[in-house]
């Protein structure tokens, strides 16, 4: 054992050394800061060996090394079922406490239980600090103290109870790391190879236009912020300091994040299940080959197929294109939300589940706060309405317009009407 007494800060969702309010607390308390992270095997086994995402967060984690360099100071990386990992270190090192941020996923809570619970047996106290959200599920109630399921009033009291306050920074100090030298392990010795999608950087610079264009997809005006925020290689704070000070609507969009990630804590059926359990009798389609072709973006409809392209190609897709591909599958080809969720889940640079699973039940009509179900987008129209040059559409589809692109693999009008009628008896 190391003899020397340490604390641990633990890395999860916060891949930073500015503004992070555990390892700010960690760096200030009186023992060196050993900084950790944890390549956990129950998520990375199930993913594809070049995932964007174990790319995405390798580079991260190399970048917070050179940093913790300048400091003579490094990152201690480990690999394996993360109870298991902790049990190892409190063998290695003389740990006199564990920072982390909250996570309020399903998996992480009964994760950080087990593991809090064991350190608590090891007699290594674990402080847990508020980082990914402004507002923590339990803080935005309604009066009779139950939460949220519709927005707008989220939003509104979300608003009424924020102050700048809120976004106050939390300081590292640099001087507070444990001397070491641990080897940065290659992308390869934990199983995967580099990713040929890559993250774009963060864009502020057009964020004036975001309320204006949001909805044109040939117009990037997007911030690129998703895959930043969900592996926190930026801070929330920094995120809506910027929506403050540039744009409403943009806010908004940081506002539904958090809505959707206390609609997850409070209901956590939610994975598996329509919020609205009626909508789980409607009786799906889900025709194999219509779904591969959905997948493939090969289904005749331009918007749908540039989505479904862009996201294979770039790890991301446009918001309002997400929400026509989604209606198209589960409206038009009747194909149960939960194989498109697992597909964007899979492909999604930014795949964060709250997010993911609020805005796909949005999108079917069944979730908390959804489009109504006979809501259906035509997305010959909302091609002609949001990309009328077909820009957008040309980048990812060049041949919609020639007489080799495949035909539409359904009439609008006829899967409307099933639509309306299947799930009209589904909910009965």
């Amino acid at each position: 054992m190391h003899q020397s007494p340490v604390v641990v800060h633990w890395f999860r969702r916060d891949l930073r050394l500015s503004d992070n309010p555990a390892l700010s607390a960690a760096s200030h308390s009186p023992f060196p800061t050993l900084p950790l992270f944890i390549f956990d095997r129950e998520i990375l086994d199930p993913l594809e060996r070049d995932d964007a995402r174990v790319s995405f967060i390798h580079e991260s984690l190399q970048q917070i090394n050179l940093d913790l360099q300048q400091h003579q100071a490094s990152l201690l990386i480990k690999k394996g079922e993360p109870l298991h990992v902790w049990k190892e270190l409190v063998k290695e090192f003389n740990i006199q406490g564990v920072y982390l941020n909250r996570d309020y996923e399903p998996y992480a809570l009964n994760r950080d239980s087990a593991i809090g619970e064991f350190l608590k047996q090891q007699g290594i106290p674990v402080y847990s600090f508020q980082d990914q959200v402004i507002f923590e599920p339990n803080e935005i109630l309604k009066a009779d103290g139950k939460p949220y399921t519709i927005y707008t009033p989220y939003k509104k009291k979300w608003l009424e109870r924020f102050d700048t306050s809120r976004l106050n920074a939390f300081p590292v100090n640099k001087k507070g790391f444990l001397t070491s030298n641990f080897p940065f392990p290659a992308i390869q010795s934990i199983g995967f190879q580099e990713s040929k999608v890559k993250a774009k950087p963060i864009q502020w610079d057009q964020l004036h236009q975001y309320g204006e264009w949001r909805d044109f997809p040939a117009k990037a005006v997007g911030s690129n912020l998703g895959p930043h925020l969900r592996f926190g290689t930026i801070s929330t704070r920094e995120a809506v300091q910027r929506a403050t000070e540039t744009n409403e609507v943009f806010l908004s969009e940081l506002i539904w994040r958090e809505f959707f990630m206390q609609i997850l804590f409070h209901f956590p059926s939610v994975i598996t299940h329509s919020f609205h359990a009626k909508y789980d009798r409607i009786a799906w389609r889900n025709n194999p080959e219509e779904f591969g072709r959905w997948c493939e973006g090969k289904t005749g409809f331009p918007m749908v197929d540039a989505g479904m392209r862009e996201l294979k190609a770039t790890g991301t897709m446009h918001n309002r294109v997400r929400m026509v591909t989604a209606s198209f599958l589960t409206k038009h080809l009747l194909i149960d939300w939960r194989l498109g969720e697992a597909w964007f889940a899979k492909h999604l640079l930014d795949y964060e589940l709250a997010s993911n699973n609020g805005n796909w039940q949005w999108a079917a009509g069944t979730g908390c706060d959804a489009a109504p179900y006979f809501r259906i987008f035509n997305p010959m129209e909302q091609f002609k309405k949001f990309d009328p040059q077909a820009m957008y559409v040309r980048k990812y589809v060049p041949e919609w317009d020639r007489f080799d692109y495949v035909p539409p693999m359904v009439d609008h009008k006829m899967a409307r009407e099933r639509a309306l009628k299947t799930y009209k008896e589904g909910i009965m």
